[in-house]
This record gives C-alpha cells, sequence and structure tokens, in this order.
C-alpha cells in the first residue's frame, strides 16, 4: 500500500509514462525478463496501459502489475488477458467491507469482490491461465485479525494465491515534523513490525490456507542486515531491477517512495544504461554492501527482511 497522501495529485495524463518513452526504455534493455507496470498511483487509470502490456508480452517479456481493483470491469479484463498480461496483484486489505473500506477511502468492498471473480471467469471462458491472480492483503494491526477469514475468501473468489506482507517503510530517516509527518505517525501506530507480538495472529491463517489448499506467502520474521556472509548485500535490488518514475527520474527501488529521496539519474539527461552504470548506482550499491547503508534503507522492511 503507497502511503501517497503527502504529495499533490496528479492527473492520469500527466502522471503517466509516455507511451514513447516506454517503448524506448524496453527497446533499450535487451536481457530485460520481467516488467512490473506500477508506480504510485492506479495502473488501470493510465491510457495507454493495454498496449504497454502487448508491447512487452510481444517481446517475451513477463509482465503484470498491482492494482486496488475497483476498475477490473469485465471488459478491462478481457483486453488484459488478450494483450498477454501475465501476472495480476489485487489489493484486498480487509475479509469485511468495513475494514476494508476504512483502509481503502473511496473503494467498495463488494465491488472488488465482483471484479475479482469476473477476472476468474473471464480467465475459464477464454481458455488463458494467465494472469496468474493474487491477493495481496497488507497486515496492519487494524485488519490483521481478520486474515483467516480473506483466505477463505480467496477460496470462494477463485483465488489460489494470497500474499500478506507489511507495510514498507518506517520513515525514520525523514524530518519528524516534515512532509512525511504523516506517514511516520500511521506507520507507528498500525505496522506489525518484529517483537510486537503479533505473529501468532498468523496461525489460523496458515491452517486455513492448509484446508482449502491455498498458497499463503507471509512476512519474513527480520534478521539484523549486519548478519550476513561477507560481501552479500542485506537488498539485492539495486543489482537486479530498477524502479522508473512517470517523469524519467530512475530510483533504486520502489520501497523508498517518493522521488526526493533516492535518485540515480534522470533519462532526460542520460541512458538507462549510462545511469545503471554510474556514479550514484555505484555508491549505493557499495553502501548497501557495507554496515552503514543509504539512510533510505535503514527503515526499510525489505531491507530488514520483514516486508
Amino acid at each position: 500500500m503507497c502511503l501517497v497522501r503527502y504529495r499533490p495529485s496528479i492527473d492520469r495524463v500527466s502522471g503517466t509514462f509516455s507511451a514513447d518513452d516506454f517503448r524506448a526504455l524496453v527497446d533499450g534493455n535487451a536481457t530485460l525478463e520481467r516488467l512490473t507496470l506500477q508506480g504510485l498511483g492506479e495502473p488501470l487509470l493510465v491510457p495507454h496501459l493495454v498496449e504497454m502490456i502487448r508491447y512487452a508480452s510481444d517481446r517475451g517479456i513477463t509482465v503484470g502489475f498491482n492494482t486496488n481493483g475497483t476498475l477490473l470491469t469485465r471488459d478491462r479484463a478481457r483486453r488484459l488477458v488478450d494483450a498477454g498480461l501475465s501476472w495480476l496483484h489485487v489489493s484486498l486489505d480487509g475479509a469485511t467491507a468495513e475494514t476494508y473500506e476504512s483502509i481503502r477511502d473511496g473503494a467498495r468492498f463488494e465491488k472488488v469482490c465482483a471484479n475479482i471473480a469476473g477476472l476468474v471467469e473471464v480467465k475459464r471462458e477464454l481458455g488463458s491461465p494467465t494472469p496468474e491472480v493474487q491477493l495481496v492483503f497488507v497486515a496492519m494491526h487494524r485488519n490483521v485479525a481478520e486474515l483467516p477469514d480473506l483466505v477463505r475468501l480467496a477460496h470462494r473468489l477463485g483465488v489460489d494465491d494470497v500474499w500478506v506482507q507489511n507495510l514498507s517503510h518506517t520513515f525514520s530517516d525523514t524530518d519528524p515534523a516534515g512532509a512525511y509527518v504523516g506517514i511516520r505517525t500511521f506507520t507507528e501506530g498500525e505496522a506489525l513490525w518484529v517483537g510486537r507480538g503479533d505473529d501468532d495472529v498468523f496461525a489460523p491463517a496458515r491452517d486455513e490456507a492448509d484446508r482449502l489448499g491455498v498458497t499463503l506467502r507471509l512476512p519474513g520474521r527480520g534478521s539484523d542486515p549486519r548478519e550476513r556472509p561477507t560481501g552479500e548485500p542485506a537488498c539485492d535490488w539495486p543489482w537486479r531491477s530498477a524502479y522508473v518514475a512517470h517523469d524519467g527520474v530512475v530510483q533504486p527501488c520502489c520501497m523508498v517512495m517518493g522521488s526526493d529521496r533516492a535518485e540515480m539519474g534522470r533519462l532526460s539527461e542520460a541512458s538507462f544504461d549510462e545511469i545503471w552504470s554510474g556514479d550514484a548506482y555505484r555508491d549505493f550499491r557499495s553502501r548497501l554492501l557495507g554496515d552503514e547503508p543509504p539512510d533510505v534503507c535503514r527503515g526499510c522492511s525489505l531491507y530488514h527482511r520483514t516486508f
């Protein structure tokens, strides 16, 4: 769940990676294997999303995205399947309308559930094994008790895979009174960090998943990033992947959120290859190999392996 209320709203045109820039980026990365069409907003708002999926899929690239499911109508589902979408993650942070709608402002629980079931039916009608569908549940104090019910709901909807994750970041590297104060406060009250006594709540969900044959992925239990084999980074994102924002800013990963927090370069000023092998990336990778990581990594749940 991307917490973006700290930033101004962006419309679907100015906040979208252009089709021309997208094609150039894909064409310029011959070894690209997997592509996630995901930013801090809702991908189904992107005017040329289906064309982007088809362009990547036709090149043998595994392509997918995360969605809140609100706009996932049967017609869109059919077009996504036809375009070659490989996987789709649907955010469902509650098993009841009350909990889900208190987290997802403006969303309607029954509508999203109907859209998920509709996608499953469209796949069946078209005889397509893809996209692989997964429900994603961001576990927090306010919703974690509903996880067993969510597993049962996934089974009823025809979804075999549930991914549970923690909130992504503490934002402890930011100014306590600055622009990220809302995110910091929210995280402090809701995050299920290691040692908070919430681990046992996952046991009933595991039992339900085993009983129903649902694959359940739970967050890691965490580890001290300093206790790792020599030469092994606590996070390998900057060696295998990159995040490119809608305005062409290249970041080390999606977990850092805003472009103001970590920037490796801009596609308007250099090619992706030049940025990937540039000084900013080399310095960032070097620091991840040591015990003093970049500031934006210190509060990251992926870095601490609790994501």
